[in-house]
């Protein structure tokens, strides 16, 4: 049976013990620079504390946190360490040995591509706004120079990104702290401007879920960098939900206590926080944009191991390239600043994927049972439903009622997909699991 694998899995090595490390050398400060990046809290205030009341909004963060960490995240992450490999390999139980070329292989590169336009396009903002300058020419230039200049980062591997992430998760905390500290005096005087608990509670779960989906799982290739168990709960606490935590309440809490200083009309964007600060506004601008040069890092790794992967006859750093040659066409086409609607999408698309993952780790007695013969229709089915619970808003003719009903969207159509995975699975569904040979075994 073994010659029936497809080149992916057959070319596919485990990660030697001696390539592991613990949990705060890779794990965690990787994940942490993903929710550090600007991107993330750039608009989380105005659909959360325009409705809901602080203390509900950062309740909010702290449940969202929980839930990438338990929901999206864990299962993953476990796979990747037990087996030692990367998410495409393992989730070949899930998708089957040919449905995994296509998910979550291909379709996580291309949306990793996405991530890596966000990230160019914002970096690249920032630059411009501490030049103050808005040259069209310019900021083409600069982000071409930016999605390039990075990408052989990336194509070292993992290590290189964490070495990064180490010493760059301070500067934007510490950037943070300071608008912060500059609009602090305002928190306790802020008020929502349309009471709405429970709608910004679920807006709030919405977007972190949302923006999470891909990164958590992506956790079968940070856990294939831990030792053990410890190191992927530990790494995930950290990096992950206190991560989300102060990454997403100190912004929130600045705006939010600019918005009550200044008076008048509220600014929502985090950007006109960071403008409070003064005459340090440029370099603060400069720097969140250095500290963005992670998670650019992050998406054009997981991007790499993905087409690497899926297509192991083409060279990695070529497919890289070509990839990074899209996302900065998006970049540079202002396509990628559509961030809620790109979230959205992003969570409908993969929170089945975790949600069927976590469903066959369950099944398979908490481990990898190996690669599954041929199309696993069980996955399949299941993310396909639970793609379209998380897109009911953008189909015409849905009552308004589901619409309403389907909140947070990204949390129901995980729901969704482990349900129906579990089921089509009971109901014996999924395909007999076949050898993995390969030149490591």
């Amino acid at each position: 049976m073994a010659a029936t694998l497809p080149n992916y899995l057959k070319s596919s090595t485990p990660n030697p013990a001696s390539n592991r490390a613990p949990w705060y050398k890779n794990t965690a400060p990787s994940y942490a620079g993903i929710f550090l990046w600007v991107a993330f809290y750039l608009g989380l205030a105005k659909p959360t504390i325009s409705k809901a009341d602080l203390s509900v909004c950062l309740l909010g963060l702290l449940a969202a946190g929980l839930l990438c960490f338990a929901l999206y995240y864990y299962a993953p992450a476990m796979l990747g360490m037990q087996t030692g490999r990367p998410l495409y390999v393992v989730g070949a139980s899930t998708f089957g040995a040919t449905g995994g070329y296509l998910m979550p292989g291909l379709l996580m590169g291309l949306l990793q591509l996405g991530w890596f336009a966000v990230a160019t396009y914002y970096a690249t903002d920032y630059i411009m706004q501490g030049l103050n300058n808005h040259s069209r020419t310019l900021f083409i230039v600069i982000a071409v120079l930016w999605a390039y200049g990075l990408a052989w980062i990336a194509i070292k591997g993992i290590s290189y990104v964490a070495r990064v992430a180490a010493f760059l998760n301070w500067v934007p905390l510490i950037m943070i702290l300071m608008v912060f500290w500059a609009n602090r005096k305002g928190v306790a005087s802020y008020h929502p401007a349309q009471p709405d608990n429970a709608d910004g509670f679920l807006m709030m779960l919405s977007l972190v879920l949302g923006f999470f989906a891909t990164a958590g799982a992506a956790g079968a290739d940070f856990g294939m960098s831990n030792r053990n168990r410890r190191d992927i709960v530990l790494g995930g606490l950290t990096g992950i939900a206190l991560a989300i935590l102060v990454a997403g309440g100190l912004p929130i809490l600045s705006v939010a206590g600019h918005i009550a200083m200044a008076g008048g009309a509220p600014h929502y964007d985090y950007a006109t926080a960071i403008k409070s600060v003064g005459s340090l506004a440029p370099i603060m601008f400069f720097l969140f944009a250095a500290a963005s040069m992670v998670p650019t890092c992050f998406c054009t790794f997981i991007a790499a191991n993905s087409f690497g992967t899926m297509l192991p006859k083409i060279p990695r750093s070529l497919s890289t390239t070509v990839g990074v040659t899209i996302g900065a066409i998006l970049a540079v086409s202002g396509i990628a600043q559509n961030l809620v609607g790109f979230f959205t999408l992003v969570g409908a698309s993969f929170g089945p994927i975790c949600g069927a993952m976590a469903a066959d780790y369950l099944l398979s007695g908490k481990k990898w049972s190996g690669p599954r013969q041929g199309i696993n229709w069980a996955g399949y089915l299941a993310w396909a439903v639970g793609f379209v619970v998380g897109i009911l808003d953008k189909i015409p003719g849905v009552p308004a009622s589901w619409v309403r009903a389907d909140r947070p969207e990204v949390l129901f159509s995980f729901l969704i997909g482990f349900v129906i995975y579990y089921l089509l699975s009971a109901l014996g569904l999924r395909p007999p699991v076949i050898a993995l040979e390969t030149g490591a075994s």
